[in-house]
């Protein structure tokens, strides 16, 4: 009997485990999504060329490298 009762709380512990795995996984945030500072001044910077137009096409480049 006290084995049956161990087993069933086991059960319980597990479903729980998961349920908390789960609220885990989806508050989750992806590293690759996170921006060091230095990676944001660089596209600030970058995006302020664009906008002046000093920025040209990897399509063109492309043709200007040769390749």
């Amino acid at each position: 009997m006290a084995e049956t009762i161990n087993m069933e709380r086991m059960y319980r512990e597990i479903l729980a485990l998961r349920r908390e795995v789960q609220i885990i996984k989806n508050h989750m945030v992806e590293i690759d999504v996170i921006m060091t500072p230095e990676e944001e001044t660089q596209l600030e910077e970058t995006i302020d060329l664009h906008k002046k137009g000093k920025t040209r096409k990897l399509d063109d480049l492309k043709k200007e490298l040769g390749d």
